[in-house]
């Protein structure tokens, strides 16, 4: 059984870093996280490479090769991250690309590792290029260069690490350097959920709560979650809570439409915001185009937060469109909000 550490980035004595315990998650991501390959629903592709992988690693004695892994949020790359280990019966450390901030806030992670050990890296891409660096030599000769002293009494100490995979997960592969993408033998991008694959998560998800659950109801929670399972079990544990201050604690039909509508998600998966989004473009820009910042100071919101957020979603489901001149909406968004066909102002804003 893998098992799971952080290690404190206080370099003042890397001898005496002692591991200490990871921080307790939500509760959805604990009880519901797959514990093996084989209980991961979609992504299968990705799944089968990875199974070759580890099965590939075990009868070699090896460890496992450094991956990354990418794509957007809650699909489930911390779960892999998590579940690797435990397929190689290996300890994981856990760190946050965020928080390590300098070289000697990473030796920690290094020093500490077991052998064949996993070091998960989440959102890598916020490594700052000095990290980046040191992590040059520990990911292909599997050791770090120190410099001690300073000027010319200066010298370098070669520090030999155990064999170790590092395994990224990253929102924004692109920021990551040429250099450190290039050292990750095994890329991987994971791709949004099916409604089939989203309905047996939220089927098998709602059998670990122990909560009654119908296939209609399944298939309506399936179809709000935006093709993200973390976005279904954040909408299931809603619904159980619902259904069981409002009813019997069966989910039924009813009680999942009732739940979403005061949550006010929509049969399309938009929320209260995406739909203030489209109503702000429709009425108020009659349908576009016009330019992120005017959209964002009308609606009163950081245009980061609107092209972050609210956009992705917008623009993959065809609700709205980026042209040079800036977002416009599409007739999937103005049936949507069941209003008839807006004729577009004449200029528009900058994209």
């Amino acid at each position: 059984m893998a098992r799971q550490r952080m290690i404190s980035s206080d370099s003042s004595d890397t001898s005496s870093s002692q591991p200490v315990p990871a921080a307790k998650e939500s509760v959805p991501d604990d009880s519901l996280r797959p514990s093996k390959l084989a209980d991961m629903i979609g992504q299968r592709a990705v799944i089968e490479r990875l199974d070759i992988l580890v099965d590939a690693a075990r009868k070699q004695a090896e460890c496992l090769p450094h991956i990354l892994f990418d794509g957007p949020p809650g699909l489930g790359k911390t779960t892999l991250a998590t579940v690797l280990p435990k397929e190689m019966g290996v300890e994981l450390t856990l760190a946050s690309g965020a928080s390590l901030s300098s070289p000697k806030e990473i030796m920690p992670y290094l020093t500490n590792l077991t052998d064949h050990g996993v070091l998960f890296i989440d959102e890598i891409h916020r490594l700052p290029k000095s990290v980046e660096e040191f992590l040059y030599t520990a990911m292909e000769d599997f050791r770090i260069d120190i410099v001690l002293g300073e000027g010319l009494g200066a010298r370098t100490l070669s520090m030999p690490l155990k064999r170790f995979s590092l395994i990224g997960a990253t929102t924004r592969s692109g920021m990551l350097s040429a250099p450190l993408r290039d050292r990750f033998q095994v890329r991987e991008h994971l791709d949004f959920y099916e409604l089939d694959e989203l309905a047996r998560i939220v089927s098998i998800n709602a059998r670990k709560l122990g909560v009654p659950i119908d296939e209609t109801s399944t298939s309506e929670l399936a179809r709000r979650s935006r093709g993200t399972p973390r976005i279904a079990n954040s909408l299931l544990f809603w619904v159980r809570n619902f259904a069981i201050s409002r009813g019997d604690g069966t989910i039924t039909l009813s009680i999942t439409r009732q739940a979403l509508e005061m949550q006010q998600v929509d049969i399309a998966g938009l929320d209260k915001q995406d739909r203030r989004y489209l109503e702000t473009l429709v009425s108020v820009f009659g349908g576009g185009p016009r330019g992120i910042d005017a959209i964002a100071a009308t609606m009163n919101i950081p245009s980061e937060t609107l092209s972050e957020e609210v956009e992705p979603f917008l623009l993959r489901e065809g609700f709205i469109i980026r042209t040079p001149q800036g977002r416009r909406a599409t007739s999937k968004a103005i049936d949507h909000l069941g209003r008839s066909g807006p004729a577009s102002p004449p200029g528009g804003g900058l994209f």
